[in-house]
């Protein structure tokens, strides 16, 4: 049976440091490698593991470069029939769009998750060692799959997880859909299935990434017009998301600009900027809706639909 968990390090403030242990925001993200973290939880050396540091950064500065390596990595071991899963420690600040991406690129048959921590690793209240050990649980959970996060207690879909909270021990939320799991003293009691889909692939994504499309989230809000949509059509910008008020409507001064984007070959994709909810009745096939994604989410399928565009 397999047994191995992979642990992939990108940094993060699981990973942070900082000159005072009572300081929570004040430190310095990123300084701890992977091995350091797990020295830290000897409950974790109960099992097979194997660690790998795949990126050092804060996940406020994530680039396509490190999204592509830590596929590529991940895609790697989950061919090997010793491992049973992945978790990767990442920066709280873009964990979602991470989780999402990969997601969507592998939607993996064993489980990959994704944890972190609100606090540095130097604080007195850090949450990075019980979240790590709670997220090799998962992904030893007989039956787990896809991407998912485990934060906080709780493990969230890569579908529905979002950040909505700037300070809190339990930051992120699944929304109406609510968790997929809690982790009891190791144990997960389920509440609803594993996230599945169909995997876009690593041949959309393996090539350079400085090249991939370039697309932009712009804000809908009282006062709208068309400035900022028209200055990223000159600027060659290749997909616009429109993160809309309520059920997606459109300012009457920003509409006319977004038709004229789509006009010149820049397709624009709308969403809803609310916290909670999803997309109701029908719209406009020329500025359509992505209803049940975020605006971080419909910008990543945006521009994995123009990585299989020709041209």
């Amino acid at each position: 049976m397999p047994s191995t968990v992979v642990i992939l390090g990108t940094g993060g403030t699981i990973a942070g440091t900082a000159k005072n242990a009572a300081d929570n925001v004040g430190y310095t993200a990123a300084q701890r490698g992977i091995d350091e973290l797990v020295a830290a939880v000897p409950q974790l050396g109960e099992a097979p593991l194997e660690l790998e540091q795949v990126a050092q950064l804060d996940s406020k500065d994530m680039d396509y470069a490190t999204w592509q390596r830590l596929a590529q990595r991940i895609e790697l071991h989950l061919a090997r029939p010793e491992v049973v899963g992945i978790v990767v420690t990442h920066g709280t600040d873009t964990m979602e769009e991470t989780a999402w991406f990969l997601q969507r690129v592998l939607a993996p048959a064993k489980p990959v998750v994704l944890t972190g921590a609100m606090r540095p690793s130097t604080a007195l209240q850090a949450d990075g060692p019980q979240n790590l050990l709670d997220a090799v649980a998962v992904a030893r959970e007989p039956g787990a799959c896809g991407v998912v996060v485990a934060f906080g207690g709780l493990v969230h879909s890569a579908h529905d997880v979002r950040k909505v909270h700037t300070y809190r021990l339990d930051a992120f939320s699944s929304g109406d859909a609510g968790p997929i799991a809690r982790i009891e003293e190791g144990r997960l009691r389920r509440h609803r299935l594993w996230p599945v889909g169909s995997a876009l692939g690593l041949a959309r994504i393996n090539f350079d990434p400085g090249s991939w499309p370039r697309v932009e989230v712009i804000s809908g809000h009282a006062a709208s017009d068309g400035f900022i949509v028209d200055a990223l059509v000159g600027a060659g910008v290749h997909g616009i998301v429109v993160a809309a008020p309520g059920n997606g409507s459109l300012h009457r001064a920003l509409e006319p600009a977004l038709r004229r984007a789509v006009t010149a070959g820049v397709p624009v994709w709308r969403c809803s900027r609310c916290a909670g909810g999803s997309l109701v009745g029908s719209f406009d096939d020329k500025l359509p809706a992505a209803p049940t994604a975020s605006p971080w989410q419909a910008r990543i399928d945006l521009m994995l639909s123009l990585l299989a565009t020709p041209g």
